[in-house]
């Protein structure tokens, strides 16, 4: 059997929007993923199903797999095989022993590939508004490991050129040591009043920074609470802060924002919070499983030309369909002369996706507007496909019947509960609950227990609906709300935050 090949691979510093390119394409080929406890669950969740996950740890002072046991077990997968991807916080080079890694892979005779990450050392000074460099503060840039190998008899920092007023130290791994950092500082003169900074989990929506000076600066990260993993930065660049930040002013900054859409469905919600400054928690309500006749789906998609219309009301319906012609190797063109309609932007992109663009799409994306829109646009008489829900509501194909049109239903999917374990826990978590779909609001109830328990839970937080009808499901359960997206949009949803 062919040896695999290993790709040693920089996550970034946590925010998933700065994984590169070259990263993501090596994540989707991993047959198996070796990774560390600073990649976040967003970027590990890029893999494959199938995909063989293997937790290292490597989170200071916490448990994890010893140094020699990751690079056998990286050897031993790629010997049998195995793409396999080593995901490491920030850049793989940088401080994360990713040289010994490679050394390792060298003598075993293993195909590698390094992919560099986005340093922490960089990301987590420019998310909280420190330039590393600017032309009228420093000329040097020096990044220093703040805990060094415990087996060395000395040091190897040298503590006398660091102690450079006119250069920036970002120091990584350093919040253990850090007034034994500030005292050399200034043992070798730095001043005390030289300004510092510590930033936590920079780059993620739970990022907190604190100034002071060498003097304060162990005494504040202490006050506050901070701990690994952190960075601290020396250098007078910290003073720009007040003006250069803005991560930490997004408008949904450092909220924790519960997301009950169906796990395969969340990307678009959890990247339009990420960008405003969210955390998205993955608490999926719901799940999206074949209908109860899936052959009837099926046969529905064999000749839509023989209707005038084939109207799609979620983006959920447009992959069923298509996953079906995908699977007899058939396109777009047996659409024939059927026009198409889609109840809403998602949906219509989904279609774009695929080479269709949508005849007719309400402007407001609901089912009594597209309603009403295609008894405008077709004949009395005219044969209607309408590919949905298992459990949609009635109003639509009821108006379309009414108006003289001709409909055909098929259950395209269906939605079920899901039984997570840990959904509570995870509502506790949250400042924020969205609701996409009145069965999104079903789902929530359902793992909760009952409806008291939904209202409970509820409580103190804000509860966001992406249009009307969920936000009527909500209220019928008895849940507040507080924000309703006016253009029915996971954008809409979260500008409706703001």
């Amino acid at each position: 059997m062919p040896s695999g090949k290993v790709f040693l691979t920089g996550a970034g510093p946590g925010d998933p929007g700065l994984l590169t390119l070259r990263a993501l394409e090596a994540l989707r080929r991993a047959d198996v993923l070796l990774y560390d406890a600073l990649a976040s669950d967003t970027i590990v969740n890029l893999v494959s199903p199938a995909c063989e996950r293997v937790y290292a740890g490597k989170r200071g002072g916490a448990e994890s797999i010893a140094q020699d046991e990751i690079e056998t077990l990286m050897i031993e997968k790629a010997r049998a095989g195995k793409t396999v991807v080593r995901l490491k916080g920030g850049d793989p080079f940088l401080f994360g022993r990713g040289g010994e890694e490679a050394q390792a892979l060298h003598a075993a005779g293993i195909d590698f590939e390094i992919v560099p990450g986005v340093s922490s050392a960089l990301a987590a000074p420019a998310y909280a508004g420190i330039p590393v460099t600017h032309r009228d503060h420093n000329t040097v840039l020096t990044i220093v490991s703040g805990h060094e190998d415990p087996a060395k008899d000395r040091s190897a920092i040298d503590w006398e050129r660091l102690s450079d007023s006119k250069q920036t130290l970002v120091f990584l791994m350093a919040m253990r040591n850090l007034r034994d950092i500030a005292a050399n500082l200034m043992q070798h003169g730095l001043p005390a009043d030289h300004p510092a900074a510590v930033v936590e989990n920079g780059t993620r929506p739970s990022q907190r920074t604190v100034t002071g000076t060498l003097a304060t600066i162990a005494g504040n990260a202490e006050r506050e609470g901070l701990s690994a993993p952190a960075i601290v930065i020396v250098g007078t660049v910290v003073a720009l802060r007040d003006a250069v930040a803005w991560f930490e002013k997004l408008p949904l900054f450092g909220k924790r924002v519960l997301m009950t859409r169906p796990a395969d469905t969340q990307d678009d919600l959890s990247r339009a919070l990420l960008r405003a400054g969210a955390e998205p928690i993955a608490a999926p309500a719901i799940a999206i499983v074949p209908p109860d006749d899936a052959a009837a789906a099926e046969r529905a998609t064999h000749d839509p030309s023989q209707y005038s219309w084939v109207v799609f009301t979620s983006a959920n319906g447009v992959r069923v369909f298509f996953d079906y012609l995908e699977a007899r190797r058939d396109d777009a063109r047996i659409f024939g002369a059927a026009k198409i309609a889609a109840i809403g932007l998602k949906t219509s992109q989904a279609l774009l996706q695929r080479s269709v663009r949508a005849d007719a799409v309400p402007q407001h994306y609901i089912a009594e507007d597209l309603a009403d829109l295609l008894v405008a646009s077709s004949r009395e008489g005219d044969r209607i496909l309408l590919y949905r829900a298992q459990e949609a509501r009635d109003v639509l194909p009821a108006r379309l019947t009414a108006a003289g049109r001709h409909v055909t239903v098929v259950a395209a999917y269906k939605t079920v509960f899901t039984g997570d374990p840990q959904f509570a826990e995870r509502v506790a978590d949250s400042d924020i609950v969205t609701f996409t779909s009145a069965s999104t609001v079903n789902g929530f109830v359902h793992n909760l227990g009952s409806a008291e328990a939904a209202r409970e839970a509820c409580a103190g937080k804000i509860v966001a609906c992406i249009g009307p009808i969920t936000a009527q499901a909500a209220k019928d359960a008895g849940l507040p709300v507080h924000a309703v997206a006016p253009e029915h949009t996971v954008e809409g949803l979260v500008e409706a935050l703001f």
